[in-house]
């Protein structure tokens, strides 16, 4: 679904306060990814991702990884996302946001 819009959908693409930027890749019959990028030399703790459904997220890609050179830190490998309580709004994570880096996250159904 590389060149049609369904495969796509921008989570975060407004937070220019803080360079970061989100979007979903979807095909039917598979699991969601979703790509998280800090553009800022400044690691974001606790910070707010719409995601495309709730539940567990393995962290597939983390560029601020040791073997890639990085300081080695982020989300021990899983994120964890939540249905929001507040009606209109869907699921979210608060995730650890290396600084510059992206992460790629694949939704685990088991």
């Amino acid at each position: 679904r590389d060149c049609e819009p369904e495969g796509f959908q921008w989570l975060i693409g407004n937070d220019h306060s803080n360079a970061v930027f989100a979007w979903a890749r979807k095909t039917p019959g598979e699991e969601p990814v979703v790509v998280i990028a800090n553009m800022t030399p400044v690691p974001r703790d606790g910070y707010r991702v719409p995601m495309p459904k709730a539940g567990n997220w393995v962290e597939r890609i983390n560029t601020d990884a040791g073997w890639y050179g990085g300081s080695n830190t982020g989300n021990q490998g899983k994120v964890v996302s939540v249905d929001s309580e507040v009606k209109g709004l869907g699921p979210y994570a608060d995730l650890y946001l290396p600084p510059l880096a992206t992460l790629v996250l694949k939704f685990d159904p088991a």
